[in-house]
């Protein structure tokens, strides 16, 4: 069997669509800002989800927390169709009329409500459809989730995570500084790395790198230009930024241009 990939994103308001199909492609592990909503096509969807092997098959529906950790890939040789929603969060919560981040402990439901929902309003917004209706069917998408289901307590990051975190954001143009970091919270370097990925899942340097590569996603989208979210994120060049942008979209940062 030839190895096919095929990624299409759309952005409609404050959420992104993503219809991809593949075979051999594997993302690396990585997290995103936004709430993340799926629908398994065909082919059976494996990644791995805070220290545990999580596998969705067809109409399986995937629920990621903003910033969870996870990979993925195809399960098979049979390869993988599937379409994703990310919604960014004071928005989504805002229609949930929610104030703080709630977490869905679930990663992949059966629910046939949900997965049509999701399925309507990713193909409106792919389509190009009517603001009024795309609006309708995110309505009807949010009044999927019940009062049960949102009352999941958010597990906060401890002070140290959450100060390291805001100085790694501040300097994404640079070159991650460690040294200077662990001065700051008056900690060594191994043993800030040890508490960094234990409560984050990522390393401060997979974290740094993350954080870069989703600010250049939000530059392009803004700025309708790849070579100037190279620079401002510090990247090399556009092949360094490129290399990244598809382990974690499954597309350069060029391609997703074009497509967005």
């Amino acid at each position: 069997m030839i190895a096919t990939e095929t990624f299409i994103y759309k952005k409609w308001a404050w959420i992104t669509v993503l219809s991809a199909s593949f075979t051999d492609f594997t993302y690396k592990k990585h997290c995103h800002e936004e709430y993340a909503f799926g629908v398994t096509l065909s082919g059976v969807q494996q990644y791995h989800l805070d220290g545990s092997l999580e596998l969705s098959y067809p109409h399986g529906v995937m629920r990621f927390n903003p910033e969870q950790v996870h990979d993925g890939q195809a399960h098979d040789k049979t390869g993988l169709t599937y379409v994703m929603l990310y919604l960014e969060p004071n928005s989504f919560l805002e229609l949930l009329d929610k104030k703080e981040l709630i977490r869905f402990s679930s990663p992949v439901v059966y629910d046939y409500r949900l997965e049509q929902s999701i399925l309507s309003l990713s193909n409106a917004i792919l389509s190009d459809a009517d603001e009024a209706l795309c609006s309708e069917l995110l309505l009807s998408f949010v009044n999927n989730f019940s009062k049960v289901d949102l009352n999941i307590a958010h597990k906060k990051d401890d002070a140290l995570t959450k100060k390291a975190k805001e100085m790694i954001y501040c300097n994404l143009e640079d070159v991650l500084k460690l040294d200077d970091i662990c001065k700051e919270l008056n900690i060594s370097k191994f043993k800030f790395i040890r508490i960094f990925k234990a409560n984050t899942g990522l390393s401060p340097y997979q974290y740094f790198l993350n954080c870069k590569i989703s600010l250049a996603k939000r530059l392009i989208e803004r700025n309708r230009d790849v070579y100037s979210a190279v620079s401002d994120c510090g990247f090399v060049d556009l092949t360094h930024l490129n290399r990244h942008f598809k382990s974690m979209y499954g597309t350069t940062a060029f391609e997703y241009l074009k497509l967005t």
